[in-house]
């Protein structure tokens, strides 16, 4: 796989460390399969970077595949009986074959790992201004943990996660989402779950009003069901929204001068039902994006489906395949935000270099202290 990146200042220290920390972890996770014991994912950078340092011309990431077994007709034969809930049936009629094989290898989530790859490296970009990102699984079939996120939390939370089987930070749930991944091993089934991805120091305004396709929202939600076998994406409260009032959804606004200095610019809120997020754009507080990944497609005992030969009745076919691949989900979600948060955090403050960037951003951080106070006390000015 081969992520094309462009639009990184010159000058940003790249982390190729924590790349690949997150590809690992990207692999990990009880319920896994096969292929996560023959590939083991490092990242190769073919361009753009120097020394460790960004030039700001395109980065180009390369997560290369052990496997090889595509180009055998024998270890790969002709896959005829579509898996229900998989890409297998309705690529082969969109591209008029019988055989399911070319249109499960262009669906394939493996191609995830190069997205992983890239969001790792816009959070070296972000990490710079105190930007932190935080991933996780909170629930899967009756197993769910609401978890508060924040920057005091934040570090307990992170090693709760990875010390869990299933990357959740609840041993609790944990504990019973393995259950149920066991379960379902047994029984030649599959599980999804929920995942939950919070953006912590996030500074406001970042996203826009203006066009609908570049509203911050949008891009994060499209970005989390591009993920394969993600079905639902929620910002904040989501869903749960249509069961309540106004008065019960919208977050109060009050502000605190003493925290005028913080990156929320002292407006503080008692909730953040929002997400982080109103008309399009940060407000301040913590982004907070969940999404729901159904179970893997492949079952073990099959399913009903018809042979696209004979189209006489028959189980689908079995392909190499993960029981439950939720937690590495959580990963891949946690960095596509990332990346859609740093493309945006770029497009506010802009410049080629990282000196230049850090100005911007500086310049408007003292802007917003000046004109609603600098938390020492002076004077807010008025516009």
């Amino acid at each position: 796989m081969l992520a094309f990146v462009e639009g990184l200042p010159a000058g940003l220290r790249v982390d190729t460390g924590f790349i690949d920390a997150e590809l690992a972890r990207r692999q990990g996770g009880y319920g896994r399969g096969a292929r996560q014991r023959i590939e083991t994912d490092r990242v190769r950078i073919l361009g753009g970077v120097r020394a460790g340092i960004t030039l700001g011309s395109p980065v180009v990431l390369e997560v290369a595949n052990a496997d090889s077994r595509l180009d055998d007709p024998v270890r790969t034969p002709p896959v005829t009986r579509p898996r229900p809930g998989h890409a297998d049936l309705a690529g082969s009629l969109k591209w008029l074959t019988t055989d399911c094989r070319g249109t499960l290898e262009r669906a394939s989530a493996r191609e995830t790992a190069a997205r992983t790859a890239a969001g790792a490296l816009a959070r070296c970009l972000l990490r710079e201004f105190g930007i932190e990102c935080f991933g996780f699984v909170s629930g899967a079939i009756d197993a769910l943990c609401e978890v508060r996120v924040d920057a005091a939390s934040l570090a307990a939370l992170r090693a709760a996660r990875d010390a869990s089987e299933v990357y959740c930070p609840n041993p609790e749930t944990s504990a019973r989402i393995v259950e149920h991944i066991h379960r379902a091993k047994t029984e030649q089934d599959t599980v999804g779950g929920r995942v939950e991805a919070h953006v912590l120091g996030v500074p406001p305004g970042l996203g826009t009003c203006v066009q609908w396709d570049e509203r911050l929202d949008s891009r994060i939600a499209a970005a989390v069901m591009g993920i394969q076998a993600f079905k639902a994406v929620e910002i904040g409260l989501g869903t749960d929204c249509a069961w309540r009032f106004g008065s019960q959804v919208h977050d109060p606004i009050e502000h605190d001068r003493a925290r005028a200095a913080e990156p929320h610019l002292g407006f503080v809120r008692p909730t953040n039902n929002a997400g982080g997020l109103e008309g399009g754009m940060t407000n301040g507080m913590p982004v907070v994006v969940r999404g729901t990944m159904k179970p893997i497609s492949t079952l073990l005992r099959g399913m009903p489906s018809v042979d696209l030969v004979t189209h006489a009745a028959e189980r689908s076919q079995y392909e190499r395949s993960d029981v439950s691949a939720v937690a590495a989900a959580s990963v891949v979600m946690e960095n596509v935000v990332a990346f859609e948060v740093a493309r945006a955090f770029l497009a506010k403050f802009g410049g080629d270099s990282m000196d230049e960037l850090r100005a911007h951003h500086e310049a408007t951080v003292r802007l917003a202290c000046a004109l609603h106070g600098d938390g020492r006390g002076g004077p807010a000015v008025s516009r």
